[in-house]
């Protein structure tokens, strides 16, 4: 039997409980999985690249089948170097499906022989997205609900500007 290496890519600025609920759930369905982080120049995210990558690596260093790396321009490049041959995908919404799917056929037209494989996070995580932690954050609101302990103890530690005029919410 063929054994399966999927990545799970994304910006994960920051990683948030639903990211964290869907590479749980994909380390059991694939032999192996590679949280691979985008690296986009023209966006300014709220963590480097290295802190994402170093919050990953620690929030899943008990998950043997998963592995934290970075990838940068076409992600079935990236995929085909890696000799992975699915990609997993979540969908909270319909809203998400409709890029998702645009993105799947685009991948599947570019190389037919990777998989985009979706799932839904758990219902508790269903509405939770990066941006939304980001726009909380910078309002001074609580973030403690939608990401893991580590991810909240790196916000509390970003400088006053970036946390907002709010800094008791924490």
């Amino acid at each position: 039997m063929a054994r399966t290496l999927a990545i799970y890519p994304g910006s994960f600025d920051p990683p948030t409980n639903g990211h964290l609920d869907l590479i749980q759930r994909g380390s059991r369905l694939f032999d192996r999985l590679i949280v691979a982080v985008l690296v986009n120049l023209e966006k300014q995210p709220l963590f480097s690249v290295e802190d994402r990558v170093e919050m990953l690596r620690r929030l899943t260093r008990r998950m043997s089948k998963v592995t934290v790396d970075t990838f940068q321009g076409l992600l079935v490049d990236y995929a085909m170097k890696k000799r992975a041959t699915a990609t997993l995908r979540g969908i909270r919404a319909f809203s998400d499906y409709e890029y998702e799917l645009q993105m799947a056929l685009t991948n599947r037209r570019l190389e037919p022989r990777l998989e985009t494989v979706f799932l839904m996070p758990a219902e508790s995580y269903t509405y939770i997205s990066s941006r939304l932690v980001r726009e909380i954050f910078r309002h001074g609101g609580s973030v403690r609900a939608f990401v893991p302990r580590i991810v909240e103890d790196r916000l509390r530690q970003k400088p006053l500007q970036e946390r907002g005029v709010n800094d008791a919410a924490f």
